[in-house]
This record gives structure tokens, sequence and C-alpha cells, in this order.
């Protein structure tokens, strides 16, 4: 039996590659100078082809799979994740508390949206979930790299599918000011999916900071609810911002969050 290596599997993801539909994904994951996805680059492989390959690598040796997880090419730490979560979900405890520690450390190869949400909540939130370590997520939502504090938020997913979503709703919280659109994205996304367990809970959220809420984050959080409420939360959003657009021409400029009207 041939050896399973990350070459090996660069070779078989090589052959997969679609230079056209590459040139794609390289316009929709905004890999031009400045995007936050700068400089990445793509083979061009469809995701149910990548987990297609995933099972005939299972036993592939870690230190391969961490080879894949810092490649250049964005398919190879797509492939490098999808083997990562199903060794983690067929792990044992010790397991799984060493593929956490190898995720966290590599973070700073988790860095795009799809590679964030495909991963975040089957590793980092099903081990919150079953272990309560809220104060990783916290740390995490702290930091300056915008994909760990997404990683924070998204892996909240795996306790809102267990009707548990208090830590969902302290962390937006934490991320009502931040300046990333993709955080605010799936900062609403998660307070969208808390509502379709809990309606009230994100009712009461809503009223309480629908009106400081990005307007992203609020209008993904409202997406399904009756068009007359989703009017009337973004009417609060609308009339905060009139005011606040008053109140600093007033002030000749000068204006901070901190301001409660």
């Amino acid at each position: 039996m041939i050896p399973l290596t990350a070459a090996s599997a660069q070779r078989e993801l090589a052959a997969l590659a679609k230079p056209s539909y590459a040139a794609n994904l390289q316009r929709f994951f905004k890999t031009g100078p400045g995007e936050y996805g700068a400089g990445d680059i793509f083979r061009g492989i469809r995701v149910p082809a990548l987990r297609q390959l995933a099972p005939h690598y299972d036993s592939l040796p870690l230190t391969a799979l961490l080879r894949l997880l810092r490649s250049k090419f964005h398919e190879d730490r797509l492939f490098a994740l999808l083997l990562l979560v199903r060794r983690f979900e067929r792990g044992d405890e010790a397991d799984r508390h060493r593929l956490l520690a190898v995720y966290l450390r590599h973070t700073r190869h988790i860095n795009n949206w799809d590679l964030v949400d495909l991963s975040a909540p089957n590793i980092v939130g099903a081990w919150v979930a079953a272990h309560g370590s809220r104060g990783l997520l916290e740390k995490l939502v702290r930091s300056p790299l915008p994909w760990e504090r997404r990683i924070a938020m998204v892996a909240t997913f795996a306790s809102i599918r267990m009707n548990r979503h208090t830590l969902t709703l302290a962390l937006a919280r934490k991320l009502l000011r931040d300046p990333e659109d993709l955080l605010h994205k799936a900062t609403g996304w998660m307070l969208r999916e808390v509502g379709k367990r809990d309606q009230a809970a994100l009712t009461a959220f809503l009223d309480r900071h629908a009106a400081s809420m990005p307007r992203t984050m609020l209008r993904y959080a409202i997406e399904r609810f009756p068009e007359a409420e989703r009017m009337r939360y973004l009417h609060c959003k609308r009339v905060r911002n009139s005011i606040r657009r008053r109140f600093a021409g007033a002030t000749g400029g000068l204006w901070t969050d901190g301001v409660h009207i």
C-alpha cells in the first residue's frame, strides 16, 4: 500500500483543479490587495470533491496534515481542516484535547470565512459545548486577528444547536463595535440561529441593541422576521443614525458611541 503523505494529497488535489473555476474563487473570496483574502491562491476545486476525497486520507499522519494546513493553496488548507474535523469527531477525549490545541496553534492559517465556518463549530464549538470552556471563546473574541474573533462567534453554533445561547448573546454584545464586516455577518448569522430556536431571546437582544448594531449585523439577525417587524428595527437604526449625525454637527464632529441618546 502506498503511504499517504502531504505530497500525495497535493498531487490528487492538483488533479482535481480547474483553473477557470479558480479565477472565479479568487474574485469571490476577495483576494485582491487590501481585501480580506489578500494574497490567497486557489486551485479551483469544489467542496463536494474535497469531501469525497477526505475519507481516503483519514490515516494521513498529523505532521502531513499540518503541512497541508500551512499550504499556500486555499483548498489544501480546506482539505486539511476537513480531515481535522473528521479526526476530532472520531477521537476520544485525549485525542480531542490534543487536536483542539493543534487547531488553536494554527489559526493564522485558518484565514478565510469558509475555513472558519466549516471547522470552528465542529472543533472549538464542540469542545466548549462539552466542557463549558467559556474563557476560551472570550479570549478569542478579544483577539486582534479577525479570523480568531470569527472562530469565537461561529463556534457558538454548536451550543445553539443544543438550545444554549447565553454565550452567543454575550459574545455578540462584545462584537457590536467590531470594525470588520465579516464579523458583523457572522454575528448576525448566529443571532438569527438563536432566533430560530428562541424568538423571545433574540427579540429581547434586539430591543436593547438594534439601534447600535452595525447595519449588516442587524439585517442578518432579522432576516426571518415578518416585514413589518424588520422595518421597525431598521427604523430604530435609521433614527439613531439621524440623531447621531445631528449631534455630531452640533458639536463640531465630536461623537463617541459612549454617548447615550
